[in-house]
């Protein structure tokens, strides 16, 4: 059922407007439809006010306002929340989506990035200095929501998560106040953000470390959905470089001229590759993945590496309807294998891919209580979800991925990773986080006592989590 967003008053909403340079945008304005709008349309909320931010102060003077007015207040980057937490009902929404400016330093091999920046923002102003680090594997994804919750991508095995290439954030705290933090300034905050999602304040600004990545060998190559198939490719991430950045996919084939028609629509498997390593290994690298099985399609080549960013954009573009389930697994056992392979050719739609995501090299190389993010002795975050057309369809099909979880829990290492959460997940984060989670309630206590950064995998300063819980 619709229901009509609550009105503020007329004389706090001019104070507001009077307080920021940004756009306030209330029920009614022409644009109002289209800014409440986020990536998952299965949240069709109706906030009482959009501010769109351009600037630090904006960031504040709305933080202010949400507050003193005792009103729900969700964060919006990139708006790619799963969960839904880059909006609400009846609150304010604070949305990043024009703070997007970017300075690249290459003799220092970093980026300074604004807060409401995407990935395909950053790879574009990286790559002209032949420079990259680790970002998702959607281009339009936020930089904010995938750094603060670890940050996995094709760079991973060599570079390290998202969040392990921070090296300092601004952030306006609950109170108010403008924070800068790093190893050295706010230690506690700085520990806290790598990971712990958006708990602590808005981040305004990241600077984030960058590597020498230019041209990468990359695409996709696809098999019949097969166990021996699946057990190949463990065995060749287990003993490749960490140079190979290897997604495995499982899903049905999707409608692209390198794949012979009559796979359209079938049950497969295949492998998103990144190998940042020289040219010269290029074929090396196509022997390695023919040689997993057969192969039904490819579509390989030395390509930028922002383009590796691109592969799935056209595939899951916004305003498709997504309810995601998300688990860690040490190795691959066969168990997780078996239930990839009985569950995968009951995958909804060819947007509903399953990702398999290796998290050993230089992800192994932080210890669990060096950042928010515990799982460091995960070799693999599995991400599943139903993903169609219309919310008939995905609702229909959550028993589908709540049984495919289930199947893959007695394999698994018990939590799951933030970004993988969907909104009734919120029993999970205690388990999300291990030994790391009476810490980051402190840090909670201590910058959010009154946990105005609830809407999202909130970790309460209490310490028992619950939606929207203060």
């Amino acid at each position: 059922m619709i229901t009509s967003p609550q009105v503020l008053d007329g004389r706090l909403l001019e104070r507001l407007r009077g307080a920021v340079r940004g756009d306030v945008v209330e029920p009614g304005a022409p644009d109002y439809d289209e800014v409440r709008q986020v990536y998952n349309a299965m949240h069709d909320k109706r906030p009482a006010i959009v501010v769109r931010a351009v600037d630090a102060g904006d960031v504040i003077a709305t933080v202010d306002f949400a507050r003193e007015q005792h009103l729900p207040l969700a964060v919006r980057g990139g708006g790619h929340s799963v969960a839904g937490y880059g909006t609400c009902d009846d609150g304010v929404v604070l949305d990043l989506g024009r703070m997007r400016g970017i300075r690249v330093d290459p003799r220092a091999r970093t980026a300074h990035l604004e807060g409401g920046c995407t990935w395909a923002d950053v790879n574009h102003a990286t790559h002209a200095f032949g420079l990259a680090t680790t970002g998702g594997i959607v281009s339009t994804t936020g930089v904010g929501g995938l750094t603060t919750g670890g940050g996995m991508g094709h760079l991973a095995r060599r570079c390290g998560l998202a969040c392990d290439n921070l090296l300092s954030a601004d952030l306006v705290t609950a109170d108010g106040s403008f924070v800068t933090c790093t190893p050295e300034r706010h230690a506690d905050l700085f520990w806290a953000v790598r990971g712990g999602g958006g708990n602590f304040g808005v981040v305004t600004s990241f600077v984030h470390r960058l590597h020498p990545v230019a041209d990468v060998f990359g695409g996709p190559v696809f098999y019949p959905l097969d166990a021996e198939v699946l057990r190949r490719y463990r065995e060749l991430v287990a003993g490749s470089d960490e140079r190979l950045g290897a997604l495995l996919v499982v899903g049905l084939g999707p409608p692209v001229p390198f794949l012979p028609e009559r796979w359209h629509g079938r049950p497969l498997c295949g492998v998103v590759t990144c190998w940042s390593g020289p040219e010269e290994d290029d074929e090396h690298i196509r022997a390695q993945l023919a040689a997993l099985g057969p192969v039904i399609g490819q579509h390989l080549g030395r390509i930028p590496y922002p383009l590796v960013n691109t592969l799935f954009d056209e595939l899951v573009p916004a305003g498709l309807f997504h309810y995601w389930k998300g688990s860690f697994t040490r190795g691959l056992p066969d168990g997780a294998l078996d239930a990839l392979v009985e569950y995968g050719p009951a995958t909804p739609s060819v947007q509903s891919v399953t990702v398999v995501f290796p998290l050993d090299g230089a992800c192994h190389r932080v210890a669990p209580e060096d950042t928010a993010f515990s799982y460091r002795d995960a070799d693999y975050a599995i991400a599943l979800s139903p993903t169609l057309t219309t919310r008939e369809d995905c609702e229909t099909h959550k028993g589908w991925v709540r049984a495919f979880h289930r199947a893959l829990e007695p394999h698994a290492m018990g939590g799951g990773y933030v970004n993988f959460m969907d909104g009734d997940d919120q029993d999970r984060v205690r388990a999300n986080y291990r030994g790391n989670h009476a810490r980051l309630v402190a840090v909670k206590r201590r910058y959010d006592p009154g946990n105005l950064f609830r809407l999202n995998h909130n970790i309460a300063p209490c310490g028992i989590a619950g939606p929207g819980r203060r």
